[in-house]
């Protein structure tokens, strides 16, 4: 029988524990760019026990006597659009920081890694970014994590701040609440009718149905990121992707992290959140009651400020 991939579901945090199974691999490098041109510098991929990550490196251009400087910086995407979606951030940060190091992962599920098939939780994720970063031998680097990155950034924070110089939460999710659902969606978030749920996860992360722009190809062809594109691609040509959106959603901390960013905002490590004034992800006045006072918030821009 032909594996179809939208009958995949993931294993749940506490159900039964079967015999393991090998993860779903990511597609190629070569059928991303095939598509996308070379808009990433070339992948490097990290064997963990896991499965296969890919993430993609950054070089200084030039060096720097300044010791406050960031020098390592790791840069965590949310959830649908691959590490290609913080590349723009990453150039910004080479222009300003021309001595930094600057690394990208594709989170599982995402790009060109793998799907693993257990549990989406957060720890997961966060055995990701360990792997990462002893793979580098960076015993410490400073974490930049947008909306599922953010909140995994908070959690990595709370649970390891010896890692971690400085943290950088832009649109965080993690502090919505599972209660704050309708009956119905609440329905999906726990399974059952795993068609139905697909369709609203999608749904619910796009705002909508997903809608490629019709002149994507030409803006990539001027180098521009069309994230629509990229996550269109990914459902197509990733066979473990929307399983892994769905279970992402479910499981890894998309909301009800409270206490996680409360332990986070406690530590002595130095943090910037970045906030759009219309995003109802993530409000400057949740952060505050949190312990997170350094709040950036720009006016007029929504979720993907």
């Amino acid at each position: 029988m032909s594996f179809n991939p939208d009958e995949l579901v993931l294993p749940r945090p506490g159900g039964a524990v079967g015999s393991p199974k090998s993860p779903i691999s990511g597609p190629s490098e070569e059928a991303f760019t095939k598509t996308f041109g070379a808009l990433l510098p070339p992948a490097k991929f990290l064997n963990t026990a896991t499965g296969k990550a890919a993430y993609y490196e950054l070089l200084p251009s030039s060096p720097s006597d300044d010791t406050n400087a960031p020098h390592r910086v790791l840069l965590i995407h949310g959830v649908q659009t691959p590490a290609l979606g913080m590349l723009p951030l990453a150039r910004e940060l080479q222009t300003s920081f021309p001595s930094a190091h600057l690394v990208l992962v594709d989170l599982w599920g995402h790009g060109l890694s793998d799907t693993p098939i257990v549990p989406h939780e957060a720890g997961l994720f966060h055995q990701l970014l360990d792997d990462v970063l002893d793979h580098l031998e960076w015993p410490s680097a400073h974490l930049v994590g947008y909306s599922f990155g953010g909140s995994l950034t908070s959690g990595y924070v709370a649970s390891r701040p010896s890692r971690v110089q400085s943290f950088t939460l832009v649109a965080p999710a993690g502090l919505l609440r599972f209660a704050d659902f309708s009956a119905e969606e609440q329905d999906c978030l726990r399974g059952g009718d795993e068609a139905a749920a697909r369709k609203w996860v999608v749904e619910w992360l796009e705002g909508g149905e997903l809608i490629v722009p019709a002149d994507w190809e030409k803006r990539g062809e001027k180098g521009e990121i069309v994230a629509e594109a990229v996550r269109e691609w990914q459902m197509r040509e990733h066979s473990g992707h929307t399983a892994s959106v769905v279970a992402i959603v479910r499981d890894g901390g998309v909301m009800d992290k409270h206490s996680e960013f409360t332990k986070a905002g406690g530590t002595s490590v130095p943090v910037l959140a970045i906030l759009g004034e219309l995003d109802s992800l993530c409000t400057e006045q949740q952060l505050n009651e949190h312990g997170i006072s350094n709040v950036i918030v720009v006016p007029q821009v929504g979720h993907s400020v």
